[in-house]
Formats: structure tokens, C-alpha cells, sequence
């Protein structure tokens, strides 16, 4: 058994879809799990209708047609008629949504989100799906939300391994080939829809292949591999052969796109080897994470993290700033959900550099302003070197207006107001 995942870009268009049909044909997997994320920008796009649906001013009328219309030329892209059957899969899925925004009562924004968002991976999972069985290629649809069991940690949810090990090994036929979303799971209790966090879909390959001890887990992408930089900020990248989990770990955790943060524990854990390769030239090796050397060829990482704040606090009395006052910190950047990539602390003062991706900025800094002098610098860029030389941060530090600095043995970050 092996896992596929396609992302967004495999799927953005009719002929990605093709693409991907022709990839699974020529690799002649026939027991594979195949991991499908929303088409193109569809969760951008549902991001938009859940703008409207919540700032009252705008009727959702005109953000849902832009979904359905991008969903709506896909299907006349590929299939003959109007009046195939899928179509009217098509409007059935919209008319349920429809149907949750006219009813819903809750004002909870982030169980609203996982509500309305998710409907991006059902749509483009069912139409790879028809698209394959009307192409020859026998498939299972099969609905994740059956078999990833969370909490209802609603945006971000928590994974409850012993149930969705039960359910994926009653679920998921082992033979064969099965088509399902990524990104989504669904609370235990209620059973209401909940998402993994953004990218999450290479974590739901993950767990599909912890719980059914996988072969391997291939992510396909409109990359080569794993690059040691990000090609559309830095020149001259260079293709990684391999990558070592720990490493990989360290690289998801420091930033690097192309991996998913939760992806790599559960396959650590049964030693699945990890794949990332490329679907427009799908015969290419790409990059393999797995046990073996740390990094192949041995070149410095560039990781870059833009819309980060840095906040700086000091106690109001100059006392030092010392364990209790640390733990209140990170006790109320758990509470707000602020995702820390950057710590430094001296005698009196304490920093760190944030994601604010759940916009509780604001209420953060009142909070902190009760115990501490605070000062902040919002949309900086943390720049993160692995394995760096020191003619490599010399020259990404030149003419920059540098706020923060830490070095390691192995890492150098720099956060840096552009």
C-alpha cells in the first residue's frame, strides 16, 4: 500500500486533472490512497465567502458563484456533456453548503470556518473521483471524515490516534485504489467537521500511512523536490537527494513550505520513507526523507517566514525576567494561538517572533501590557539559515535593517524589518 497526496496546484485546472490521471497510469500503482487538497485557490476563494457571510454588509451570493463557476468550467473541461451526472453532484455539494450558511447559528468563527472551507476537498475529491472511474481507473470515493477522529479544536485539530486507527482499518481497503480529502477530520463527539491546520493535507497522507503501515507517502508537486531555498525568493537553489527526518523536522519547524510540520512524526515513527516529487516531470527521482545522511548534497537551508511580529517585553519594575514571568508569556501565546518561531532573553527583557495567522494580535498585546512594557514590530521577515557560512549571512544581512540576530552551532535567524 502507498499513499499519494496532490496538492491544489496538481489540481487547479482540467488538464492538471488529466495530469494526474496519466501520472497514476504510468506509475501502475494499484494499491494506493489518494490524498486530493482543494483545486487551485478554492480555500482562498471559500475564505472570501466566509468574509462575506460574516461581516453582514455583503451578500454571499456573488463569492459563492465565483466557487462554483471555477468548479463549473473544470467539469465542461472534462467531461462531454452537461448532463452527466456529476454535474449534479456539483449542485447537490453547493446546495448543501448553501443550505449551512441560511441555517447555522453559531457565531463561533473558527467552527464556521472548518464548515464552509471543507467543502473545497469534497468537491475536488469527487471530481478526480468520477473523472477516474470514467477513465478507466477503478476507484473508491471514501469520506475522511469517517475516519479521522479530532477534537474540536476547531482550525487546528488534534488528531485521536486510537480512534482513527479504528476507523481507517475498517474503512480503507487495502487493495485497490481510494480517493479522499486531505485537510479534514471530524470531532468525536458530534461528529462536526473540523481541519488540521493550513497545508494539512500532507499530514493527512501521513496519518493514512501510519495506520495502515504504508510502504511510502509521495507528495506531488509543482517542484522538483525539496529545495534548499525558496525559488521565488532566492536565486540559484539546488535540489536536495536526501534529507534525514530529523532534518527534515528541523526545517519543517523552522519554516520550509514544502513540508508540513505534523507530517514527519508518524512516519518517523514506523521509519515510512517520504517522497517528494515533481507531477509535471513525475519520471524525476525528487527528494527522498528518510533514515540515512542528514542532508544530500550538504548546502545551507534558506527558510524566510514574511507577516511575522516581533514582540519585545521588559517587567515594568526592571526585575529581572525570570521563569514565572516566562511561563505567564507562553501561557497567554497558547491562549491566543500565536505559533512561535524565534525566542531570545536577557536579564530584563524577553522576546519572540510570531505567526499572527489567527489575527488575535490585539488582544494579545492588551493582556501583556497588564504585567509588562511591550513593544512591537509588525509584518518583519525571520530569515533562517541551516548549516550556514558566514559569507552566506553576511551577504543576506547586507543593507538590511536587522531587529534581532541568534546563532547556533548549526542555525543563524535573522529577523529583519524590510
Amino acid at each position: 500500500m502507498k499513499i499519494f497526496k496532490f496538492g491544489g496546484a496538481s489540481t487547479k485546472d482540467a488538464d492538471n486533472v488529466k495530469n494526474v490521471l496519466s501520472l497514476i497510469s504510468q506509475t501502475s500503482e494499484k494499491d494506493l490512497v489518494v490524498v486530493i487538497s482543494a483545486m487551485g485557490k478554492t480555500t482562498n476563494a471559500l475564505e472570501e465567502v466566509l468574509k462575506d457571510y460574516f461581516s453582514g454588509e455583503k451578500e454571499t451570493k456573488h463569492s459563492l458563484k465565483v466557487v462554483y463557476d471555477f468548479h463549473y468550467k473544470i467539469l465542461i473541461d472534462l467531461f462531454s456533456s452537461t448532463s452527466h451526472y456529476v454535474f449534479g453532484k456539483l449542485n447537490s455539494i453547493f446546495e448543501e453548503l448553501k443550505y449551512f450558511l441560511d441555517t447555522n447559528k453559531s457565531k463561533n468563527h473558527a467552527f464556521v470556518y472548518d464548515q464552509v472551507v471543507s467543502y473545497g476537498e469534497i468537491i475536488s475529491s469527487t471530481i478526480v473521483s468520477v473523472y477516474f472511474s470514467e477513465n478507466g481507473v477503478k476507484n473508491t470515493w471514501l469520506d475522511v471524515r469517517q475516519c479521522i477522529k479530532t477534537d474540536a479544536n476547531y482550525q487546528d485539530a488534534s488528531v485521536d490516534w486510537e480512534k482513527t486507527q479504528q476507523k481507517i482499518s475498517v474503512r480503507v481497503n487495502t487493495k485497490g485504489i481510494t480517493i479522499t480529502q486531505g485537510f479534514l477530520g471530524a470531532e468525536h463527539t458530534n461528529n462536526f467537521t473540523t481541519t488540521l491546520g493550513r497545508e494539512g493535507s500532507d499530514y493527512t497522507a501521513a496519518i493514512f500511512a501510519y495506520c495502515l503501515n504504508a510502504e511510502s507517502v509521495t507528495i506531488w508537486k509543482d517542484v522538483p523536490g525539496v529545495l534548499n531555498a525558496d525559488p521565488r525568493f532566492f536565486n540559484h537553489t539546488q535540489l536536495y537527494n536526501h534529507i534525514s527526518y530529523r532534518e527534515a523536522i528541523e526545517l519543517a519547524f523552522y519554516g520550509a513550505s514544502v513540508i508540513h510540520p505534523k507530517t514527519l512524526q508518524p512516519l518517523q515513527r514506523k521509519e515510512i520513507p517520504l517522497y517528494v516529487r515533481s507531477f509535471i516531470n513525475p519520471t524525476a527521482p525528487g527528494t527522498c526523507v528518510g533514515k540515512g545522511v542528514s542532508l544530500d548534497p550538504m548546502v545551507s537551508s534558506f527558510i524566510l517566514k514574511t507577516n511575522q511580529v516581533l514582540i519585545s517585553l521588559s517587567s515594568l519594575d526592571f526585575s529581572f525576567m525570570m521563569e514565572n514571568n516566562i511561563g505567564d508569556v507562553f501561557k497567554l501565546l497558547h491562549e491566543y494561538r500565536m505559533k512561535v518561531n524565534l525566542i531570545q532573553n536577557s536579564a530584563i527583557s524577553f522576546s519572540v517572533c510570531v505567526d499572527n495567522k489567527f489575527d488575535n494580535l490585539e488582544p494579545l498585546l492588551s493582556k501583556l501590557r497588564e504585567n509588562f512594557s511591550v513593544k512591537w514590530n509588525e509584518n518583519v521577515t525571520l530569515y533562517t539559515i541551516r548549516h550556514f557560512n558566514p559569507t552566506e549571512v553576511k551577504a543576506l544581512a547586507e543593507n538590511k535593517n536587522i531587529l534581532l540576530k541568534q546563532e547556533s552551532k548549526e542555525t543563524v535567524q535573522l529577523v529583519i524589518k524590510e
